[in-house]
């Protein structure tokens, strides 16, 4: 079959490579109708996230059920799926906890409860580096799908591909910023990076009843569609001051009741900004997360949603203390959220597709990641088709 694998900093080929085989009862083959780049696939092609050998990358895909282990009794061959990108087991003490990207069986080998920078990681995660399981994605014409029996949700036929290909990732993850900070309805929202995870982040925003929702970025074109598919004020990033003061002047003084961090630790750069992560020993930044700390008003909430993958020295513990604020991030328990969010999109109450700058086959996905990671041509999100006969093109 073709996949998509990464062979060093900046450089994706599609390869031809071994069909995926059934390794366990509860394995399924999907034969791949639709997948997409994701921002945090950038990471691992930008270098910042290394992945010594070649590995098929993609964690939003879906597609049809080809073949199934013994263990699997919800999937038969023919069934059409989505799968959340964390791989989890559905038993453990974490997967028990509604928290799949804690999962302690699915990454055996370098799974632990320390966190560390390149030890003790959390469950393991489609196409996502050997630190995360090591399991090729689904940026490939087919994929082997670990634990079938928990993962992956039926589509309704009425759907097409593409209205539920981003409850994959980053729909859920943009709806856990916001239930994370337990929005009720009619608080003040601020979104910062209008890519893909943040525009899902104002969608759900929406949905969970917000009064405003702003969002901040460093590019007009991005904001346009935050515009256009959110219905979002926009803010173009200045500077950190200018922006913390406008975001404070819709609200009345007081800042945002809810910040969301949809960019994480590679944001636009100034040689600046470059030069300070140098001497500081740090992976780019955390300017950002800086940001959301002051925007935030006292008692607030930030969410981070953005990946981050290296310790910042300049972390402001005393505006966390001072301010009170309640801070939460890391993975989205994508399973937990898949089946309440497959019947907002069922039902009409929100629309997933209006994202999609690009449709390209999968043999273009390198062109795919060139213009993504270099915002070419108002690109805001790539889904590739790596198989005849998906259900939308």
């Amino acid at each position: 079959m073709k996949a998509l694998r990464i062979h060093g900093m900046r450089d994706v080929r599609v390869d031809n490579v071994d069909d995926p085989e059934l390794q366990d009862s509860r394995d399924a083959i999907i034969r791949v109708t639709s997948t997409a780049i994701c921002g945090s696939d950038l990471h691992i092609y930008n270098g910042s996230i290394p992945q010594p050998r070649p590995m098929t990358l993609g964690h939003e895909f879906m597609g049809i059920v080809e073949e199934v282990g013994r263990g699997v009794g919800n999937l038969k061959r023919g069934d059409r799926v989505v799968v959340p990108f964390p791989i989890a087991c559905g038993h453990c003490l974490f997967c028990d906890h509604e928290l799949p990207g804690h999962c302690e069986n699915s990454n055996p080998e370098h799974y632990g409860p320390e966190g560390g920078l390149m030890t003790e990681k959390g469950g393991a995660l489609f196409g996502y580096t050997d630190l995360y399981g090591g399991y090729d994605g689904g940026q490939a014409e087919f994929v082997r799908v670990p634990y079938a029996d928990f993962g992956p949700r039926k589509v309704p036929d009425n759907l097409t591909d593409e209205q539920v290909l981003f409850l994959t990732d980053i729909f859920p993850t943009g709806y856990t910023g916001i239930d994370w900070a337990g929005v009720k309805g009619g608080e003040v929202v601020a979104i910062f990076g209008a890519g893909p995870v943040g525009i899902m982040a104002a969608k759900s925003a929406w949905l969970r009843g917000a009064s405003r929702v702003i969002i901040v970025d460093t590019q007009q074109y991005r904001l346009d569609k935050a515009r256009q598919t959110a219905h979002a004020e926009g803010i173009l990033w200045e500077n950190h001051k200018q922006v913390v003061d406008e975001i404070r002047s819709k609200s009345k003084g007081y800042g945002a009741d809810v910040c969301v961090e949809a960019v994480g630790f590679e944001p636009d750069r100034s040689l600046g900004d470059r030069a300070k992560a140098v001497i500081n020993l740090e992976k780019g930044s955390d300017k950002v997360l800086l940001a959301c700390m002051s925007a935030v008003r006292r008692g607030g909430f930030v969410s981070v949603l953005g990946v981050y993958s290296s310790p910042f020295d300049n972390f402001p513990i005393h505006q966390f203390f001072d301010k009170g604020i309640t801070l939460k991030g890391g993975q989205a328990p994508a399973h937990k959220h898949i089946d309440r969010l497959l019947k907002h999109v069922s039902d009409g109450d929100v629309r997933l597709d209006d994202i999609i700058s690009h449709r390209l086959p999968l043999s273009e996905a390198a062109h795919g990641y060139d213009i993504f990671r270099n915002k070419k041509d108002n690109c805001t999100k790539v889904v590739l088709k790596p198989s005849i006969g998906a259900f939308s093109c």
